[in-house]
């Protein structure tokens, strides 16, 4: 009875020992507001990238995104989707980096900053591009 004592005891402090702090999830001040939502989808659709230039209707499903993502000083939002329509066959993997200052939106070209960052469901892209 002797050794199973410690053993007991050293087991219980283990079980009662508090968890690691969990990280921090975004605020909800973090995410773009519905008004920000449909100027990013509407500046996606201005891209070539995003069927802007096609004669066949092009389809959108499963967009995506990213961000506020703030890197050196800018604001950055990551757009992407799966366009169907343009091509036979395969469906297409647009991308785009906007970037935020001062109320306004700007296309930029750097896909590398996207790399890494998790991102949400962008239905406002999906409707707002199959109902054109």
């Amino acid at each position: 009875m002797r050794r199973v004592a410690p053993v007991l005891v050293l087991a219980l402090t283990i079980t009662a020992a508090p968890a690691a702090p969990k990280a921090a999830k975004p605020a909800a001040e973090d995410a773009p507001s519905p008004t920000l939502k449909q100027r990013i989808a509407a500046l996606a659709l201005k891209q070539v990238d995003f069927g802007s230039v096609s004669l066949l209707p092009v389809r959108f499903e499963g967009s995506r995104l990213a961000g506020p993502i703030e890197d050196g000083g800018r604001t950055l939002y990551c757009v992407s989707s799966r366009m169907s329509g343009r091509t036979f066959g395969k469906p297409e993997r647009p991308k785009a980096v906007m970037r935020y200052a001062a109320d306004r939106l700007e296309v930029i070209d750097d896909d590398e900053v996207c790399t890494g960052h998790r991102s949400q469901p962008f239905p406002e892209l999906d409707a707002l591009g199959n109902a054109r």
